[in-house]
């Protein structure tokens, strides 16, 4: 089809597909404005105690600049795998992520960084296998939803055998501990199911479940009690130099930015004031820095993202690509519950977890992780933009 451009000179024949093509892809656009502002922030935030404690001002930029690179060429890679082998790797990958989150909890073998035993040491590098789980257990779901959509639907059976698998991926969790990413898989796994048309009353039975689970963990460990009491008055004096320490100062930082900020690198907060500056408190630095303008601009470009992820899902279903729209759905969430944590933590409104914001807070795992999804999602993309005659069993 072809549509007629006038002009001056007369008639130009303009090919409608091709113009299409020449859109600017959504996905890449956000990727890119969200790894520039990560880089720079980032390193705005960490020059101070980069220099004091590695001598170096650009130790963490240098670092997350390879990893950004290492992260693009992954997502570039990523964006060239058929989906239909990510169909047939999924249960390979997720026992691959389990395996390891056992690995994480073996003295001598896993990293204990503030009491938490979450990384692997590989000298070069420190894998994080919570990271990968995130994704591998989407991919898993993914192809279990697209086999078994119809006893999902009609048995407790369906129902209850990825919550098994979830269970054991929880509680490997919950050992480590990495509370943040608990919630995350289970905020994901439960909306694929519910898109996915599992009855309502047998969420709310697992609902339950997880509300006693939650208050048991609070009798158990006392300090999660004073981490979900500190943060609902953090300026108490029996909280605001212990638990609500970090949240005073990154309330601070939001103070002091107003609605312009105070200028790139004129950050105080930053100068050991608020503890973990460039990785999850990345964000308060940019309200500081930036003001609440630079935060909404950041919002704005992960609403973007994620509403271009959800729309993928959606197309996919209606084209019937159960399994591409259910991943789309699942990566989705992954960054949407990660991003509402985050800001939610920040802000006060949730109680402070460490939770890194996807390609603003430094951290190689996150990084790399969140680029490969990108290219999963790009990938998605490509396949319905270039649709192939069935030859798998994806469809």
């Amino acid at each position: 089809m072809t549509v007629i451009a006038r002009k001056a000179h007369g008639a130009v024949r303009v090919d409608r597909e091709q113009s299409i093509n020449h859109r600017p892809n959504i996905l890449l656009v956000c990727i890119i404005v969200l790894m520039g502002i990560g880089l720079v922030m980032m390193t705005s935030a960490s020059t101070e105690i980069a220099n004091s404690t590695y001598g170096d001002p650009l130790y963490f930029f240098k670092r997350q600049l390879f990893f950004m690179c290492l992260g693009v060429f992954c997502m570039l890679a990523t964006a060239h795998v058929d989906m239909a082998l990510w169909y047939r790797a999924s249960a390979v990958l997720l026992i691959l992520a389990i395996v390891l989150l056992v690995l994480v909890l073996i003295p001598g073998v896993g990293t204990v960084v503030n009491g938490s035993a979450r990384w692997i040491d590989l000298k070069v590098y420190r894998l994080q296998p919570s990271e990968m789980c995130k994704l591998f257990m989407v991919l898993y779901i993914s192809a279990y939803l697209h086999r078994r959509r119809d006893e999902l639907h009609a048995s407790w059976a369906g129902f209850i055998k990825p919550m098994v698998i979830l269970a054991a991926c929880i509680v490997l969790l919950h050992f480590e501990p990495d509370h943040g990413a608990m919630v995350i898989l289970m905020t994901t796994v439960f909306t694929m199911l519910f898109l996915a048309g599992a009855r309502l009353h047998r969420f709310m039975l697992i609902v339950m479940v997880c509300f006693a689970a939650v208050v048991g963990l609070a009798v158990m460990k006392p300090y999660v009690i004073t981490r979900l009491t500190s943060f609902l008055n953090p300026w108490a004096e029996q909280y605001v130099y212990g638990e609500g320490y970090q949240l005073t100062q990154a309330l601070i930082a939001f103070g002091r930015g107003e609605w312009l900020g105070m200028g790139l690198g004129n950050s105080l907060q930053k100068l050991y004031f608020l503890p973990e500056a460039h990785t999850d408190f990345v964000l308060s630095i940019v309200a500081e820095e930036l003001g609440l303008a630079g935060v909404l601009l950041v919002l704005v470009v992960f609403s973007v993202l994620i509403a271009k992820g959800l729309q993928l899902g959606r197309t996919a279903e209606r084209a019937g690509l159960q399994f591409h729209g259910c991943v789309a759905y699942g990566i989705s969430m992954v960054f949407a519950t990660q991003v509402f944590i985050n800001f939610g933590v920040n802000t006060g409104l949730l109680p402070t977890k460490g939770l890194t914001l996807p390609f603003l807070s430094y951290g190689g795992n996150s990084l790399l992780i969140c680029s490969v999804m990108m290219g999963v999602l790009l990938r998605i993309e490509y396949e319905l933009n270039n649709p192939v005659p069935e030859k798998e069993d994806v469809a």
